[in-house]
């Protein structure tokens, strides 16, 4: 009953800090939960990340599908230093991703930190959950700072 009583709550945070995705999200879950479909929670856990991303990743794409971008915006990318910038940040955040999986995987119980700091950065600073493996990425980066400056 904990766990339900949690999800009630994330969906009422999630209304409450305008946020339908942490709301939907907890809705779904508790329907798992409620109509007795809990066999199928591991299977969610194990694949709605790459699910996740792969609609994450549709959607990003569609401009290229539609033919909104063509050939010379790309070749523009590589000729103007916003273009450069934009290369760069794509690189240091799918690494900052990897550092992120691979904490995850290492410390699985720092989730419920990134959730909740998710959930916060959602309503008080009026972030955008794009998951967490960016967070857990920049936790990554501030562990090895913290470590490098406390010498431990």
């Amino acid at each position: 009953m904990t766990g339900e009583l949690i999800l009630v709550g994330l969906i009422i945070i999630g209304l409450i800090g305008r946020s339908p995705i942490i709301a939907t999200a907890a809705c779904v879950l508790l329907a798992v939960k409620l109509l007795h479909l809990s066999r199928f929670l591991p299977s969610i856990e194990r694949r709605g990340l790459e699910l996740g991303l792969l609609f994450l990743t549709l959607s990003v794409l569609v401009p290229f599908a539609s033919g909104k971008v063509q050939m010379k915006e790309l070749i523009a990318a590589f000729n103007t230093w916003p273009g450069w910038l934009a290369l760069i940040g794509g690189a240091v955040a799918a690494y900052m991703n990897a550092k992120g999986l691979d904490l995850l995987k290492l410390d699985p119980q720092m989730v419920v930190g990134l959730v909740i700091g998710s959930i916060f950065g959602i309503i008080f600073l009026r972030g955008i959950p794009v998951g967490p493996l960016m967070a857990a990425g920049i936790t990554a980066i501030l562990y090895k700072l913290f470590k490098l400056i406390s010498g431990g």
